[in-house]
């Protein structure tokens, strides 16, 4: 049989050096390891590295690794490259000047699976005297499947000392089983979430309840792929712990500056708290007509006025959907008052959540903090209105009235009003 391989062409692959660092040789090509910093938010600094390859041809050219992959893949010497590669980034890591940071290795499904995998992984740590508990496994959201076997393998790994990184999270088909079933350390937000948040403020407003749910849940989250102001602004918000990509610091061979990424993140911080600072200036500009119209109403229904005389002013406002007055347990007193000949085809769907004489919200928190401040009026963080199932704002004030105390509050339609002034 006639070789085809050109010069230099190195059948197997086999363990490098390139100055001080590892690497694998294969094919003509060279493998490296390059890291890509993972940030804590509140510590400012590096707390982990992701690992990644990549190579260069004989003649130091970049090549996608993934093409080196390929022909291993094709020669059947995928396995036997993936734990060369493996080694390497370990070996590369080991020598970073570094104490207590997380290396990040992504596995493939396949490696898991091998009932001699996470044996030969510890005896690869303990060669290089480096901990499991330095060590953060990610694996996909998509691995595994329903398979009890591979739940099993992932809580051995755990038992041995790894920490576990649920990779993906937010894409194709996850849902919050997945994290339940595995018990991960640590949840990876998928890329494509956080670029619909981007795009869709609706979205955005999500993410912050997903990252509480899965800290409830007792995950960590780690928001990556962050290649703009947008994105890591949107990470912080969101209230994710760690964060990392492009914005940050791009794989490198060398760790990061600790003082770099200092500046970085305060740099950062001091630009969201002037997004914030604009946002409640533009909300606060934005409900200041119902605020005046809200606390003039509770006066006249103080005096003595009728519901619908009291709120007339109030409900000729652009965006108030409607008007409710709650005793002091929370019950509803009547039904709700609304604007005349605005009945939108929602409401007219949404029907049987309309009349809502009697009702109870006394767990709402515009009942709780109107109670706790008599006379001021509380404005709520927007939410989604069971009356209509869309998104809303309710102002209220709570004063007292001849039979007792009182709380009067407006539903203004968030949606449409946020449209209007973007």
């Amino acid at each position: 049989m006639i070789d085809l391989d050109p010069p230099g062409f190195q059948s197997r692959p086999v363990a490098g050096e390139q100055g001080a660092r590892r690497t694998v040789l294969y094919g003509g090509y060279t493998v490296f390891s390059v890291f890509q910093p993972v940030f804590s938010v509140a510590h400012r600094r590096a707390i982990g590295y992701h690992a990644s390859l990549r190579a260069h041809d004989e003649h130091g050219h970049h090549v996608p690794s993934q093409e080196v992959f390929t022909q291993a893949a094709r020669r059947g010497d995928l396995l036997e490259l993936g734990r060369l590669a493996e080694s390497l980034h370990l070996g590369n890591f080991n020598a970073f000047d570094c104490q207590d940071e997380w290396l990040f290795l992504s596995l493939h499904p396949a490696a898991l699976m091998d009932t001699s995998y996470g044996d030969a992984l510890l005896a690869g740590l303990k060669a290089l005297g480096l901990p499991p508990q330095r060590v953060v496994l990610e694996v996909s959201e998509q691995a595994g499947g329903e398979n009890t076997r591979f739940a099993e393998i992932i809580d051995g790994l755990r038992k041995s000392g790894f920490l576990i990184a649920l990779d993906g999270f937010g894409a194709k088909h996850s849902n919050i089983d997945r994290v339940w079933q595995l018990r991960p350390d640590i949840v990876t937000i998928d890329r494509s979430l956080l670029a619909q948040a981007s795009r869709h403020p609706h979205i955005e407003r999500v993410l912050p309840g997903l990252v509480s749910m899965l800290h409830e849940s007792g995950q960590l989250v780690l928001m990556g792929g962050l290649a703009t102001e947008r994105d890591a602004l949107i990470a912080l918000e969101s209230n994710a712990d760690f964060v990392q990509g492009a914005y940050f610091a791009r794989p490198d061979v060398e760790p990061v500056k600790h003082e770099v990424a200092a500046h970085l993140m305060e740099d950062l911080s001091a630009r969201e708290r002037e997004r914030v600072a604009a946002r409640e200036r533009m909300q606060a500009e934005r409900l200041a007509p119902y605020v005046r119209a809200l606390e003039a109403a509770s006066a006249k229904l103080a005096a003595g006025a009728t519901m619908g005389d009291a709120t007339l002013p109030l409900l000729g406002l652009d965006q108030t959907a409607r008007c409710f007055l709650l005793d002091g347990s929370g019950r509803q007193i009547g039904d709700n008052v609304l604007p005349d000949g605005r009945t939108t085809q929602r409401a007219k769907r949404f029907r049987p959540l309309l009349h809502s004489e009697g009702a109870s919200w006394e767990r709402r928190p515009y009942f709780i903090e109107a109670m706790r401040a008599p006379g001021r009026v509380h404005v709520t963080p927007p939410y989604l209105s069971i009356n209509e199932a869309h998104l809303c704002v309710t102002a209220s004030i709570a004063a007292q009235g001849a039979h007792g105390m009182q709380v009067l509050c407006v539903d203004i339609n968030w949606d449409v009003a946020a449209k209007q002034r973007s």
